[in-house]
């Protein structure tokens, strides 16, 4: 097995090589921790960057090989620009604690109502189901076959994608609580607000 696994690797270029290191670390690397990752001189890594832009460039790729404070990185051709700028715009709308809180319950205990959310939460959700709805991240998974057969939500494969699962199996465990008797089917509306205020409040955005 090790020895397959040495053969697959002695197959890939030094340059290949390199261009994993680069993706997989992101932000620019120093010359020298990249010489003792590659295990090979400095001056070995600094023409092998050139190699690796180079072969991008004759590939038409859209990405390319920078030097940056004394390292080098991975990073998007200048003529990509106006397309990347776009996926900022869209990757740059933050979710607020309280609708990530809503996303986590959706996620581990899906399919779920509202009702059911504001049970766990103890506040209204609207605002939250709203916005995860709109960033695509939740979807609608049919109604409840109970009284007013209230909406069930899950998540979407954009929930996946933003959070770097293949799968819901490879969400965290969660930690095993006592079921309290009659927590597991509570009610289906919360609790209406009284006249002089209500519990349920509305969540903070």
């Amino acid at each position: 097995m090790k020895e397959n696994e040495a053969d697959r690797q002695a197959e890939l270029s030094r340059e290949a090589t390199l261009e994993a290191v680069l993706f997989a670390a992101g932000n620019p690397l120093p010359l020298a921790s990249l010489a003792a990752i590659m295990d090979c001189e400095e001056s070995e890594v600094v023409e092998l960057a050139r190699s690796l832009q180079a072969k991008l460039t004759s590939e038409g790729s859209g990405l390319t090989v920078q030097r940056v404070a004394g390292g080098y990185q991975l990073v998007t051709r200048p003529e990509t620009y106006a397309t990347v700028e776009r996926l900022s715009q869209v990757t740059d709308r933050h979710l607020s604690a309280p609708t990530m809180e809503t996303l986590s319950i959706i996620a581990f205990k899906q399919p779920i109502t509202k009702p059911e959310i504001e049970q766990l939460r103890g506040v209204r959700v609207e605002r939250a189901l709203a916005k995860l709805l709109e960033l695509d991240l939740i979807c609608e998974l049919g109604r409840k076959q109970v009284i007013g057969r209230p909406i069930l939500y899950g998540t979407t494969a954009t929930f996946l994608r933003c959070f770097g699962l293949d799968s819901l199996d490879d969400l965290p465990q969660l930690p095993d609580v006592p079921e309290q008797p009659g927590q597991a089917d509570g009610p289906e509306e919360p609790a209406e607000p009284s006249p002089g205020g209500g519990s349920a409040q509305h969540e903070n955005e």
